[in-house]
């Protein structure tokens, strides 16, 4: 991906929820390919078309074609999370929707504007077996005897795929680095929500802006979507305790992965994370310094 349609792209986010101050790059299809590598095609074709600014018909018809096949994709998973909701209905678990469409649906203008690509389930460790049943009665293929107990022993989720998508059941919040970010304290603060009809749970947005942080670091900042998502879920909560949002980072294996994305989220996409919240979770210098060299994708994501 070229550095002019990540540098647009970020022009677009920064803006956000104003228009984008520049005019339109010279090369407008490297914006469009950037929002489709990052998953947020249908959402910059919303951000642009609000904005009054105009693409070439050639360009805008490939923004339109990537909005859709993202969309298309979205509506494909979302019929996998209410299947799935509903099999863990029936035997009385109600999960914890973490990223994905949840999140979509909660922080962008419309849903299927930001790419989601398998269903994310957070349950109890007691739960997992009635889980696991009800997502197999779905059609869903489990890991074999032997990856299922290695998963169990040393990972974060059970894997279930089949012709209608996959479902990742997630028993932990997050392992990595050989750290492990426990769901206990997460699932007791969780907060019940209602989604078209059904009972699910949400993180609360304390513990929401930690784990997105953690997960975007874990997989070294890979998606600009991470970080914008980021930025939305601040916005979302204006009343957000930024105390806790560090006390809660401090309480987990993983403060310093908090801090690289929630940096990168202010610095790139203009997330207002208060700087004293940075600095409360900054690593020591020299990790700061190599985070300039790995959490920045051969310099794409570089700002002044």
């Amino acid at each position: 991906m070229s550095s002019v349609g990540a540098g647009a792209l970020l022009e677009v986010l920064r803006a956000w929820p104003e228009a984008p101050r520049d005019a339109m790059p010279v090369d407008a299809q490297a914006l469009v390919s950037a929002a489709a590598r990052h998953g947020l095609a249908g959402f910059v074709q919303h951000a642009l078309g609000r904005s009054g600014l105009t693409l070439d018909e050639p360009v805008r018809t490939s923004l339109r074609r990537e909005a859709l096949a993202q969309a298309a994709r979205g509506m494909r998973v979302k019929t996998l999370l209410m299947r799935s909701l509903d099999a863990l209905a029936a035997v009385g678990v109600v999960p914890v929707l973490l990223k994905g469409y949840g999140l979509a649906l909660r922080l962008y203008p419309e849903p299927l504007q930001r790419a989601t690509t398998d269903v994310d389930l957070l349950v109890a460790d007691a739960e997992v077996g009635k889980a696991s049943s009800a997502l197999v009665g779905l059609g869903l293929r489990p890991l074999g005897e032997a990856a299922a107990a290695h998963a169990r022993a040393h990972e974060h989720h059970l894997t279930f795929t089949g012709a209608a998508g996959m479902v990742e059941l997630h028993f932990r919040a997050l392992v990595g680095y050989g750290q492990t970010l426990e769901a206990e304290a997460l699932l007791a603060r969780a907060e019940e929500a209602v989604l078209e009809g059904r009972r699910v749970r949400y993180l609360r947005a304390e513990d929401e802006l930690v784990y997105l942080a953690i997960h975007a670091s874990n997989h070294l900042l890979q998606r600009l979507a991470w970080l914008f998502d980021l930025k939305l879920r601040v916005l979302a909560s204006p009343g957000v305790d930024w105390g806790r949002v560090v006390e809660v980072a401090r309480g987990t294996a993983f403060p310093h992965l908090a801090w690289y994305a929630l940096e990168a989220a202010q610095r790139l996409v203009g997330a207002p994370v208060p700087q004293e919240v940075l600095a409360a979770l900054a690593p020591p210098a020299w990790q700061r310094r190599m985070a300039a060299r790995f959490f920045t994708l051969g310099g794409c994501w570089r700002r002044s």
